[in-house]
């Protein structure tokens, strides 16, 4: 491949990558907590673009709670557990009841809802679904991840004479285990987060210490968003 198909398929896989909501949606969160960790809660430019940047963002969430009620009523993978299944239900509802929530804050926002206290009730509320699917979401990483290790050993013993990296299905199982290995963190790191917004230890988790996490848990976001690479030309 030349230089110049080189960048036009890094461009299409960066057009791709942007038109889809949810990144661009995660993008403006990594710009939200990084402001409120440079602002640390006190007045002034950062501030002003944490909060401004947490108003869009919410745009981009309109009617997304049909997303996890979706996933609520869909069927489970043969073989889960029904522990599993049910943390996995649980974190739909309450990721499904806080987005509908966020929807009614964003009305107050903007001034169309009028009873602002109301209004600020149901952003708490709608901040502790979060932390309660963020908690249902890290035991089920939890638990996927004990299961996909007992296979990992299993298969392991039958491939004890081969080279285990060689087997597409080794390879498959270990991906799938990095990848909840991050979705695991990402979950744990949003427990602070949330317990920051909602400021259940102001002394220990700080504005600072909540954008921090929250910048950082962003960038997970959007990493765990990029398109699979172009699959590589074969030598002729």
């Amino acid at each position: 491949m030349s230089t110049l198909d080189v960048a036009r398929t890094e461009l299409a896989l960066a057009v791709l990558y942007l038109n889809k909501a949810e990144a661009r949606d995660k993008i403006c969160r990594a710009i939200q907590y990084g402001s409120k960790f440079l602002s640390n809660g006190e007045p002034g430019t950062a501030q002003n673009v944490d909060k401004s940047t947490s108003l869009a963002r919410k745009v981009f969430r309109l009617f997304k709670f049909v997303n996890d009620l979706h996933g609520l009523i869909s069927p489970n993978a043969p073989g889960t557990p029904l522990p599993l299944i049910l943390l996995g239900k649980s974190k739909n509802a309450l990721l499904s009841t806080f987005l509908f929530l966020d929807q009614i804050v964003w009305l107050g926002r903007t001034g169309i809802y009028k009873n602002k206290e109301r209004s600020e009730l149901l952003g708490r509320i709608s901040l502790f679904c979060w932390m309660g699917s963020s908690i249902c979401t890290t035991l089920v990483e939890i638990g996927e991840l004990g299961r996909l290790s007992a296979s990992m050993k299993k298969l392991e013993k039958e491939l004890k004479n081969t080279d285990k990296y060689k087997n597409e299905q080794y390879r498959s199982k270990l991906q799938k285990s990095n990848d909840r290995s991050l979705a695991l963190i990402k979950a744990a790191l949003d427990i602070v987060v949330a317990v920051g917004l909602l400021q259940l230890a102001p002394k220990k988790v700080t504005p600072r210490v909540t954008g921090a996490i929250g910048f950082v848990t962003s960038l997970i976001s959007c990493y765990q968003l990029l398109p699979p690479p172009p699959a590589k030309a074969k030598a002729t």
